[in-house]
Formats: C-alpha cells, structure tokens, sequence
C-alpha cells in the first residue's frame, strides 16, 4: 500500500483538548479510515520529519443528522493519536500566530 503521505494523514484534529495535549508532544490528526498505524507513523515521519514514538488510533461513528424531513448519518472516520519521541521538535500547526 504505497500511497502519497498526505492521503493517509488529512488533516490535525485541533481542539481545546488537543491543544493542551500537544504540551506533552501528542497530536491528534484524522487520517484515511483505511489506513493503520504502520502507515501513519511512516506518513507523519516523513511530512514532518520528526520519530514517532507512538501512535493510536479511535474510529469515530457518523451521527443521525436530519435536514427537514430527510434523516441521514454524517460519515464515518477515523483518527490517530500520534505521540512523538523524546528528542523530537515539536510540529508547528501556526506559525504566523
């Protein structure tokens, strides 16, 4: 499954929580729901060229949502926590913050 990096990792996941969470150098990102935790770690690796330590991953469920009369779900996804090693830098999600 050789696939480009930035296919298996969309997008981070940035949220109160995991804004306080990146203190400790844990990110949070949605990934391909396909994908599994070897190719993460080997996406992350090389997008920002940092050693992953860690990484674990949560499917999310898709909610019942309804427009007017029509009931459907969102989509389902997935996401990784990706703790990075001791000796990494930290990523920069903001840098003209």
């Amino acid at each position: 499954m050789s696939r480009d990096p930035r296919d298996i990792i969309k997008r981070p996941v940035i949220t109160e929580r995991t804004t306080e969470m990146m203190a400790s150098k844990r990110y949070v990102f949605e990934v391909d729901i396909r994908a599994n935790k070897t190719s993460i770690k080997q996406a992350i690796e090389e997008i920002f060229k940092v050693k992953v330590a860690n990484v674990n991953t949560l499917r999310v469920p898709g909610k019942p949502k309804r427009q007017g009369r029509h009931a459907g779900y969102t989509s389902e996804w997935k996401k990784a926590f990706v703790q990075l090693s001791e000796d990494s830098k930290e990523l920069e999600f903001f840098e003209t913050v």
